[in-house]
């Protein structure tokens, strides 16, 4: 089969589309017939040795999201990102780690849906406890994550503050958002004015925002942030919580975001296709900071 390896961590360059033998899967595993899988930015750190922590064997096949068949059965899912991905023409999975497709959608686009709707979800329930009637903040609601944040912490019935470019300011509006902060032009802190429950930190932060983050939020509530390599703060003596969200697959949660997704209560994220040979493009635009939006991989 066909797949792209990387056999040395390094720049794009280092992505090679070639012919492998195709796996074979072992107990409580399946074989994907993969329609696509999907990029993300920690596949680009991972290629680029800057995510260790991830303990990957080389040579390794990236993407940790896929969809595909299962002797005709759609299924989408959130692979360990410590195994081969799904930037080929077949995956093992785990048979736990899948769930079936959405309908409503192409399934090729539904490969951008399990990690990044996974971490906003996560991210909102499992750690910051969102509920009805509290004051979020989601800064870089503009992107992936942020597109299924606002929406689902929308739909919990919190009102929403959320950062983002002009750009993105009308998406991040319709997602659910009743307020949106322009942070190319605005002081944040000083927008937010009021308090909040809880920060949702999607964004690359500096030290010093992350510490204005955190006297934004109320005594008892919570930071949450995706950026591994700045923890959130705390403030013990405020009772204030400081969590840094690494995402896990969930296969219960994954399908209920399927079924959201299905019953028109949630959105998808656009995506743009590339053809799997075309890969390193993405890489490259990824490290160079000029990539926008979801990518999903063709085979």
């Amino acid at each position: 089969m066909k797949a792209v390896r990387f056999h040395e961590f390094g720049d794009p360059e280092v992505l090679q589309y070639e012919d492998v033998e195709q796996p074979t899967p072992g107990d409580e595993e399946t074989l994907v017939a993969v329609t696509a899988s999907a990029f993300n930015p920690a596949d680009n750190s991972i290629r680029a040795g800057n995510l260790r922590a991830i303990p990957i064997a080389l040579s390794h096949t990236p993407g940790y999201d896929v969809a595909g068949t299962v002797d005709g059965r759609p299924v989408i899912g959130f692979l360990p990102m410590d195994k081969d991905g799904a930037a080929a023409e077949y995956v093992v999975a785990p048979t736990s780690a899948l769930v079936d497709a959405p309908r409503s959608i192409d399934l090729a686009d539904a490969a951008g849906l399990p990690s990044v709707a996974l971490t906003a979800y996560q991210g909102l329930v499992d750690h910051a406890g969102l509920t009805a009637g509290q004051r979020i903040l989601i800064t870089g609601a503009g992107g992936t994550v942020g597109h299924y944040a606002v929406q689902l912490a929308a739909r919990a019935g919190a009102h929403v503050i959320a950062t983002a470019s002009p750009s993105s300011r009308d998406a991040v509006a319709a997602a659910g958002a009743a307020e949106v902060i322009d942070h190319t032009s605005t002081d944040v802190v000083a927008a937010v004015g009021e308090q909040v429950d809880v920060v949702y930190n999607l964004a690359p932060s500096t030290p010093e925002e992350m510490a204005a983050y955190l006297g934004l939020v109320r005594d008892g509530g919570v930071i949450v942030t995706t950026t591994a390599w700045l923890p959130a703060p705390s403030d013990e003596a405020r009772g204030v919580r400081g969590i840094t969200e690494f995402v896990r697959p969930d296969a219960a949660q994954l399908t209920a975001l399927v079924e959201l997704l299905d019953a028109g209560e949630l959105t998808l994220a656009p995506t743009r296709r590339v053809a799997l040979a075309d890969l390193a493009s993405v890489h490259a635009e990824a490290a160079a900071g000029t990539l926008r939006g979801k990518v999903v991989v063709l085979p």
